[in-house]
């Protein structure tokens, strides 16, 4: 069995959540003997798809997917990995009222009804897709993958001892909203650290050396990798209704519980994604 995986990048360019997620999950179905081509979607060509008529394909964000490449797929076998929102001009659902965009704003409707699913992260993020799309092959894999190696980490800061205060992420990104969270804060007389590093251990590091994540986004977060994160670690949540892991039923667990919820995930996530692909 042969799988072609199309995104716009790999880990190896973008160390994004998008990208971790990606990689985890191409790494555990190599590891069940599948075949696994990874190319990303600037470098797609007819000829690629014309030489591969038998192999199945996941598309994850492709931004920088060409029109004919599209077309051909439409006549292939495929699902979409859908991390945001890439039926939308503006790639933001929160433009709109209850996050329906106007018809005009739709855009690949015909790529996404011709896949054999989409696949989203939350029931949140695949109930925001349906509104928009109004398809019928919209799933919800509730949940993100993690690296062995990560949920060892997140057992180790788990059981380190916490500061009685909040972490705020020092974000550049205006909708991760870093500027509104430090104001919550100060006008709540919370204490808090503003916490950031290009390197992932680092990073959860600094997470975990307090009792709360603070974090309001501005637009739908489709999962939110690091809420779950920080739970898992132990850590209080302060957040908004724009979060697609708040809303899961697994949501309420936290530590150790969590950690095995999201272990769990390893094997169920990519058992779904493979049922639909090869039905």
């Amino acid at each position: 069995m042969k799988v072609i995986f199309i995104a716009d990048f790999f880990m190896e360019q973008v160390l994004g959540g998008g990208e971790l997620n990606n990689e985890e999950f191409i790494n555990i179905i190599k590891d069940s003997g599948i075949t696994v081509e990874k190319v990303q979607s600037h470098q797609a060509t007819a000829a690629m798809f014309e030489n591969n008529k038998d192999s199945k394909f996941i598309v994850a964000n492709f931004i920088n997917l060409r029109e004919e490449c599209k077309e051909l797929l439409k006549m292939l076998s495929y699902v979409i990995y859908e991390h945001d929102h890439k039926y939308l001009k503006s790639r933001n659902p929160a433009e709109y009222d209850n996050f329906v965009a106007p018809k005009g704003q739709i855009i690949n409707r015909d790529f996404y009804k011709n896949a054999k699913a989409v696949l989203c992260q939350s029931a949140f993020h695949a109930e925001i897709v349906k509104q928009n799309l109004e398809l019928n092959n919209i799933v919800s894999l509730s949940g993100n993958l993690w690296s062995k190696q990560a949920i060892e980490l997140f057992r180790v800061f788990l059981d380190k001892e916490k500061k009685d205060r909040c972490s705020i992420m020092d974000s550049p990104i205006p909708h991760k909203n870093t500027r509104q969270t430090v104001l919550f804060c100060n006008h709540k007389q919370r204490e808090y650290e503003l916490i950031s590093s290009e390197d992932y251990k680092e990073f959860l590091d600094q997470l975990s050396n307090n009792k709360t994540f603070v974090f309001f986004p501005k637009t739908p977060e489709t999962l939110s990798r690091v809420i779950v994160e920080a739970r898992m670690m132990g850590m209080g949540v302060i957040t908004n209704g724009l979060v697609g892991a708040t809303q899961e039923p697994w949501y309420s667990k936290k530590g150790v519980e969590l950690i095995q919820e999201v272990e769990e995930m390893r094997d169920r996530i990519p058992k779904m994604v493979l049922e639909v692909l090869y039905d």
